[in-house]
């Protein structure tokens, strides 16, 4: 798995020693191996007060939950996305399969148990229902009901959560509770917000989801000489104006951040030793630039010294 949080809990258990995680108070639920099968567990955790993620993998494992096993959360809701591999449920003399990309709304007041025999990729995100619940009338109704991959925000839900769950933010009370409305936000209209909800989740948690899902995308193509507006607007399935919109309301252009992310790049890769052999123009183009002397006008601008003056300065101070 990838380096994640210094706060975020690492859970691998393989075989008998899953039996042991919830008790230890490492996991919601309780999981037990399922006969026959390859038994694993590998998947980070962050806990929090007023949020929870989990993200990872598990396999040959059956995750059960009573609710005398919630405790003081036995009023939470989950909402489980499954990334890939199939996952079993079955509650309430009802039994579902969610797919990939599939998704569901659990409630930690009803008891349930998920299936899960062969490799599964998934996420997780645990919200109070103070939080979660004001956003959809009756939402009670939506609990074990599968939403299908494609509905509503699911996927910029899905990408939003990768892109939150290493945050340090997470660890500010106040920045966290803002994620948590826009998390909210994303679920609610993903099963069916009240229209009110619906409008101010627009202007909110969908708004701040879509630029952060697009500003990962940049950073993801910062060595593409190409990135427009219109490219990424392709990708993400919206309009280009639309894209322009978001950034002008930080007080800033789809340009403008490309350029500072590419120097900040390029800055990075100048003080990193790792890079001491490679050349200026290597590390310009590297950034994003296909003009050396571009590079260099915008370099000392922004930094007030030139790309040599900052490789030799950092050389300077490492002697």
């Amino acid at each position: 798995m990838s380096t994640r949080a210094a706060d975020a809990l690492h859970v691998q258990a393989q075989g008998g020693a899953v039996l042991s995680l919830h008790e230890r108070g490492l996991t919601w639920v309780s999981f037990n191996p399922i006969p026959d099968h390859s038994c694993d567990i590998d998947f980070s955790l962050r806990k929090f007060p007023d949020l929870g993620l989990l993200s990872g993998t598990v396999q040959g494992v059956r995750h059960e939950h009573a609710r005398r096993d919630s405790g003081d959360g036995d009023d939470d809701f989950s909402f489980h996305m499954n990334v890939s591999g199939l996952s079993d449920v079955s509650a309430q003399r009802r039994e579902t399969t969610l797919g990939n990309g599939d998704a569901m709304l659990l409630s930690y007041s009803v008891s349930r148990t998920i299936s899960r025999p062969s490799l599964v990729d998934h996420r997780v995100i645990r919200l109070p229902r103070a939080s979660l619940g004001p956003l959809v009338s009756n939402i009670d109704d939506f609990v074990l009901r599968p939403v299908p991959r494609g509905t509503g925000m699911l996927g910029l839900l899905r990408t939003y959560v990768d892109a939150v769950f290493d945050d340090p933010a997470l660890e500010m009370p106040d920045m966290r509770s803002l994620i948590v409305v826009q998390l909210c936000d994303l679920i609610a209209v993903t099963l069916g917000a009240t229209r009110d909800a619906r409008a101010v989740a627009e202007g909110r948690g969908i708004r701040a989801a879509r630029l952060r899902a697009i500003k990962n995308d940049i950073e993801a193509r910062l060595a593409h000489g190409e990135l427009s507006p219109g490219l990424v607007a392709k990708r993400h399935k919206i309009s280009d104006s639309y894209i322009r919109k978001l950034f002008e309301g930080e007080g800033t252009s789809f340009s403008q951040f490309v350029l500072t992310r590419r120097l900040v790049h390029a800055h990075r890769m100048l003080t990193d030793p790792r890079s001491a052999e490679r050349s200026i123009a290597w590390i310009a183009f590297e950034a994003g630039f296909g003009d050396l002397s571009y590079f260099n006008r915008t370099f000392k601008r922004f930094y007030g010294a030139t790309p040599s003056e900052i490789r030799n300065e950092n050389d300077r101070q490492g002697a």
